[in-house]
């Protein structure tokens, strides 16, 4: 990982303007990326010189080549919609197969800009208009809105439930994510729903293990570990302790995902030699609401899918890697929405640097897990 001050630095060399966001001390800063969808593409405990929290795919921006697919230019939180794949997937064009060759993240999610529509010390909202077809041929009128906001520690302390102490570098920000329906027809299961797809690329190291609490009462299934194959069973445990805890070495392509009743609204990485823990926590609506399944290809059922996923990058069928790096993704339900309703999906990233001690406390009361066992897990 880098610092701050060089990402920060970086990607003004490039041309990439970013809106930077800072608390009263000036120490908490997140870094913003209009013309990338109001994308946070970095953050910071500890001002410039502090870690560089964000994956940026610094080969890529050197290579200066746009894609007419896909620009990965990485970045700590972008925001995207689902499905991926499926009958009413976005990335893929009607009556064509669902394979790579065929794949194309849409314009509004990839290469056009969103708006500034206010912006303040602390937080910086944006607004764009969609205009899309699904792979089924449902036309869909969508507006977006969305907003990053830098969150104090006290605000973060009744968040967690938990004292953050001063020995500990904190930050946190959250981004409000909401999808209105800007169209004449209402959106519902015979056309598809979109969803609010968040997805967080952080830097991978052998000491990183991604751990997620899941429902221990939930009678149905409790991973899917069968994205890009099964993942290998020194690399994915699920405790009997009610954590999963997934290998990140940016080593194995390999995706988890948890469904509606096992996941939980909470999920956390800790790389133990960095001392660094990160803390993902997002709304998780009760009640009847549907998930919408990305996976590509036919689906027998295209609402069975996952709340949350974790990815981590390594060499794909080619030999080739993207990163490497690291996922964290969580979903809204599928917007089931008439003309001018909307969906709002909130996400909440928190780091925090401090000594193994303070950090074993805070991971025992907010996740109820033993810090040394995630630690010494693989």
């Amino acid at each position: 990982m880098s610092t701050y001050a060089y990402d920060k630095d970086y990607l003004a060399s490039k041309g990439m303007e970013t809106v930077e966001l800072k608390d009263a001390e000036g120490n908490s800063r997140v870094l913003v990326s209009p013309a990338l969808q109001g994308r946070v593409m970095t953050s910071t405990t500890d001002a410039d010189e502090g870690t560089s929290y964000g994956w940026i795919n610094y080969k890529f921006i050197e290579s200066g080549v746009a894609s007419t697919s896909f620009n990965p230019f990485g970045g700590e939180e972008r925001f995207w919609i689902g499905p991926e794949g499926g009958p009413n997937s976005w990335y893929f064009a009607p009556g064509k197969e669902q394979v790579f060759e065929n794949w194309t993240v849409p314009a509004g999610i990839d290469t056009e800009p969103f708006e500034i529509v206010s912006h303040t010390g602390s937080e910086v909202s944006f607004r764009h208009a969609m205009h899309w077809t699904n792979a089924s041929g449902h036309k869909f009128d969508i507006d977006v809105r969305r907003t990053v906001a830098l969150v104090g520690r006290k605000d973060l302390s009744e968040l967690l439930g938990v004292n953050l102490p001063a020995g500990a570098k904190v930050l946190g920000y959250k981004t409000v994510n909401t999808l209105t329906n800007s169209g004449n027809s209402a959106w519902d299961k015979t056309t598809g729903m979109p969803s609010v797809w968040l997805l967080g690329s952080f830097n991978p190291t052998p000491t990183t293990t991604v751990f997620i609490p899941y429902n221990k009462d939930f009678q149905g299934r409790t991973i899917n570990d069968e994205y890009f194959g099964k993942v290998p069973a020194d690399r994915l445990k699920v405790g009997d302790d009610g954590i999963i805890y997934f290998r990140i070495d940016g080593k194995c392509r390999s995706k988890i995902g948890l469904p509606k009743g096992s996941a939980k609204d909470i999920c956390g990485s800790y790389d133990s030699a960095a001392h660094v823990l990160n803390i993902l926590k997002y709304t998780l609506p009760e009640g009847d609401v549907d998930y919408v399944n990305g996976q590509w290809g036919h689906q027998d059922n295209p609402y069975g899918g996952d709340v949350i996923n974790s990815y981590n990058d390594g060499p794909n069928d080619t030999g080739s890697i993207m990163g490497p790096f690291y996922e964290i993704e969580t979903s809204s339900p599928g917007a089931a929405l008439s003309r001018g309703e909307s969906l709002t999906h909130t996400q909440y990233t928190i780091h925090i640097e401090a000594s193994e001690e303070i950090l074993a406390d805070i991971v025992a009361k907010v996740f109820g897990a033993d810090l040394g066992k995630i630690s010494g897990m693989f």
